[in-house]
């Protein structure tokens, strides 16, 4: 296959996150609105272009409360910074299918590079004729590293927000015609 366009399908997709709670438990939640811009051969994404937007308003931890307050001027200012963005600068094979995705995040006005792991899950036609292909990818990032520092320190010892922020992607995209 020859490096096409592709585009994400966000109803086949999701962009999910955990981080540590009370340093016993895992808030876990998803980004409901996301874009993508990808140029690749789906069975060699060497020479990919890849670049990734969040729109970090769409946060969804199931708790309207909570997600409010991510959204303010504690965490992600979404009226300053309404987007987490990600743009590859390198991509490495490291198996049959399976990559190291090295890029630009920027986040909160920080701009720092960081390595996903991304596993190509496969393509095919759909009933309608339309080519689709299927990856996966997991990482973490640090929230200290981007000026999200927000805490509260825990009488019983410990913080209530843990600085690690694990990102998994399932992305379906459909060839551009």
């Amino acid at each position: 296959m020859t490096r096409t366009a592709w585009t994400v399908d966000a109803s086949h997709s999701s962009v999910d996150f955990s981080v540590k709670h009370m340093m016993i438990a895992k808030v876990k939640g998803t980004f409901h609105q996301f874009q993508s811009s990808i140029v690749a051969d789906v069975n060699d994404l060497t020479t990919a272009d890849i670049s990734f937007n969040i729109d970090l308003s769409s946060i969804d931890t199931r708790n309207g409360d909570r997600d409010a307050h991510l959204k303010s001027t504690d965490f992600f200012d979404v009226e300053k910074f309404p987007t987490l963005d990600f743009k590859a600068t390198s991509i490495v094979k490291t198996g049959e299918g399976e990559y190291e995705v090295t890029g630009n995040v920027t986040l909160h006005g920080v701009t720092r590079p960081e390595t996903f792991e991304v596993a190509f899950e496969g393509s095919g036609k759909d009933p309608w004729g339309n080519m689709k292909a299927g990856f996966s990818a997991t990482g973490a990032i640090k929230r200290s590293d981007y000026g999200l520092t927000y805490n509260a320190a825990l009488e019983t010892g410990g913080v209530l927000i843990g600085d690690e922020v694990k990102i998994s992607l399932d992305i379906e995209v459909h060839q551009q015609a």
